[in-house]
């Protein structure tokens, strides 16, 4: 239990500069984007995961509910194992008028995880239609197995 927390006393540590990714212009809360992340081996110094995200958009009515497919690629130390995870993220744009499909493209930003038995991420990224899609950790990211991760992330969204 003490490993467990002494690796997410780390991670946390390692996210804790993370709000300062986002100190571009004000964003507004458009919807949650909830992916399934493939489990899998972390190489040292990169890792790449297959996902499934559903974007859920918060306006109500109108609001169609989109389907990407993608994968996230960590650049850093990445050491272990890990089965598949479940990631929400708050989806911030410049407005609540966006064209369909706006969140296709790539996301860049900071990532950690910590993960000996049951561990928890994040990751914050910037990204998607001309770079104004920001998606801040909503819900820790869940996983089981063994792994340690810090650096830098890319999400690729189709």
């Amino acid at each position: 239990m003490r490993t467990l927390m002494k690796a997410i006393l780390v991670a946390g540590a390692a996210l804790a500069p993370m709000g300062a990714v986002d100190a571009a212009p004000a964003r507004t809360e458009v919807g949650v984007l909830n992916c399934v992340v493939e489990g899998g081996t972390g190489l040292i110094i990169t890792s790449r995961k297959r996902l499934t995200c559903t974007f859920d958009p918060t306006d109500g009515v109108a609001a169609v509910r989109e389907t990407y497919v993608g994968e996230i690629s960590k650049f850093g130390l990445d050491i272990g194992t890990t089965t598949s995870s479940v990631i929400a993220w708050l989806v911030l744009a410049p407005t609540t008028e966006y064209p369909p499909r706006a969140l296709a493209g790539t996301y860049v930003g900071a990532t950690g995880e910590a993960t000996v038995g049951v561990g928890v991420g994040a990751n914050l990224l910037v990204g998607g239609s001309d770079n104004t899609i920001a998606l801040q950790p909503l819900s820790v990211q869940a996983q089981t197995g063994l792994n340690l991760a810090l650096g830098a992330a890319r999400l690729t969204l189709r």
